[in-house]
């Protein structure tokens, strides 16, 4: 067949504009006007949308112009609106608004309900429940969560500028006494380590998009909080075992005593040039011990063993889960201020401290400066515990355990 130029042109041409109908009707299907906040389903304004250019975005929630007038209006069924409007199925997306449940097959709770439903956030407008508890994470337990923690680094940083490694004022001896058995420094390393990668993960997750995510970029910074969640879960039910067993170690010795008060009331002599006598552990130690390792652990195990689905007699629904992740983060951040403080005075905060964690063994002289009354229970024989030769007890014989 011999060339046709003028029909091989034409449909190129109607071909190129049949293209660049298509593409300026896409371009003008996309324009939709940013969205506002909507009213709730039961105040949904009856105004039609307002014509400002594009194809306006429909609100599934707003009655149609002049249908409230009818008083069987809100009685209608869907398949009476279709007949009446077509297409419009507003009763339906209120019922999933207002959280109502809806026919599925899927076995997990809530598996029907599309949407938690609406609830008033305090002070502001009509939002879904699972947005009243992140307007509540970001606006609340973030920000005050992140300055306690920062004010905590900056008390003890001031606090070591001030005062310095806490000194032994007296010379060593040479002469040691077991203040930690294996067992017990065994059991508090594996909480301890277990505590740092979860503080670590817990705060890199929680706050890290502030300080890391801009010097890192999105993708590495995505990377790192998807391996230290992981981490995060992992060394959550570590902590949780090594957490009861670190309770039923240290128990007994971290009772109220006698004199607790009195430490208690004079600091423990920290901003003076002596100490308060104490047995074992301290008024401040016990303290730590109680509200710390006692009821901020447990807390923070028991909603963190919820939130992995490790505790089976609750019901895992959207609103629980939100209830645990919100107790969860603000034990956690309440036991990190803590643990701050005790994490500075078994390390660089005093002369001794974290030798006696890793070895296990203090100075007498050590012993008889910060725990009088427990040096002087161990020389009188009322408790066991190892001592180098040259310690005689009461009968004359090195004390053993």
């Amino acid at each position: 067949m011999p060339f046709q130029p003028n029909t091989r042109w034409r449909s190129l041409a109607a071909a190129a504009l049949l293209g660049l109908s298509v593409g300026w009707a896409q371009a003008q299907a996309l324009k939709v006007e940013p969205a506002q906040d909507d009213p709730p389903p039961a105040a949904a304004a009856s105004k039609p949308a307002a014509q400002t250019g594009g194809i306006q975005s429909a609100n599934i929630f707003e009655i149609a112009p002049g249908a409230d007038t009818d008083p069987n209006y809100a009685n209608q069924t869907n398949g009476e609106r279709g007949q009446v409007q077509p297409g419009n199925n507003a009763p339906m997306w209120r019922d999933v608004g207002k959280g109502v449940t809806g026919v599925t097959s899927l076995p997990y709770l809530e598996a029907g309900n599309m949407i938690q439903g609406f609830v008033q956030y305090p002070g502001s407008r009509y939002t879904t429940a699972g947005e009243a508890w992140r307007q509540v994470r970001n606006n609340w337990i973030i920000p005050y969560g992140g300055s306690l923690i920062v004010i905590a680094l900056v008390a003890v940083g001031l606090f070591y500028l001030r005062k310095g490694t806490i000194p032994l004022h007296g010379q060593e001896t040479g002469r040691l006494i077991e203040r930690f058995t294996y067992v017990e420094r065994a059991a508090h390393w594996v909480n301890a380590i277990a505590f740092v990668v979860l503080a670590v993960s817990g705060i890199v997750m929680a706050f890290g998009k502030f300080f890391l995510l801009p010097v890192m970029g999105s993708t590495l910074f995505g990377w790192l909080t998807y391996a230290l969640k992981n981490a995060h879960n992992f060394a959550g039910p570590l902590f949780a075992v090594s957490l009861v067993v670190v309770i039923l170690t240290f128990v007994r010795d971290n009772l109220p005593s006698k004199g607790d008060l009195t430490w208690l009331l004079k600091g423990g002599g920290l901003l003076g040039d002596q100490e308060v006598p104490s047995h074992r552990f301290n008024a401040g130690e016990k303290v730590l011990f109680w509200g710390g390792v006692f009821v901020l652990g447990l807390v923070v195990v028991g909603s963190g063993l919820f939130l992995n689905h490790l505790a089976p007699v609750f019901e895992y629904t959207r609103g629980n889960m939100q209830v645990a992740n919100m107790v969860h983060a603000v034990a956690s951040v309440l036991m990190m201020a803590m643990f701050i403080g005790h994490i500075y005075m078994g390390t660089v905060g005093m002369q001794g401290a974290y030798k006696a964690m890793k070895t296990g063994y203090v100075d007498e002289t050590w012993a008889k400066e910060h725990h009088e009354l427990w040096y002087d229970d161990i020389k009188a024989g009322k408790i066991p515990a190892h001592r180098t030769p040259g310690q005689e007890g009461p009968t004359g014989e090195p004390a053993k355990a």
